[in-house]
């Protein structure tokens, strides 16, 4: 299992959402923003538009697994930013995996 690595400051969200390329999809909207570390980073927002603790929850897990397959081919060191959408809530991490694929694909990230 790889192991994820993930933005935990707000200062680096923000970072990501103004300065970052912005990529949306109906399910999911991508920040992406090159950064200094030595690792590639993970940050997952749900809001409160999304529903419940449940369903923000499960927005978060699905999303993070989705994603897990990429993070170890990922070359390259960027800060992503994962955005849920209310159509994400009813989605399921196969299909979110596509998505994921075709949005880091179009942000021109080496896979």
């Amino acid at each position: 299992m790889t192991k994820l690595y993930t933005l935990k400051l707000n200062k680096d969200f923000k970072t990501a959402y103004y300065h970052g390329k912005t990529f949306v999809h109906p399910l999911l909207i991508l920040y992406v923003r090159k950064n200094r570390e030595k690792v590639s980073r993970i940050g997952i927002t749900t809001g409160k538009k999304i529903g419940g603790a449940v369903q923000r929850n499960r927005c978060r897990r699905i999303i993070r697994e989705a994603y897990r397959p990429f993070a170890a081919r990922l070359q390259g060191h960027y800060d992503l930013v994962f955005v849920a959408r209310k159509a994400t809530v009813e989605t399921t991490s196969t299909k979110l995996h596509a998505v994921i694929g075709d949005m880091l694909k179009k942000a021109g990230l080496p896979l």
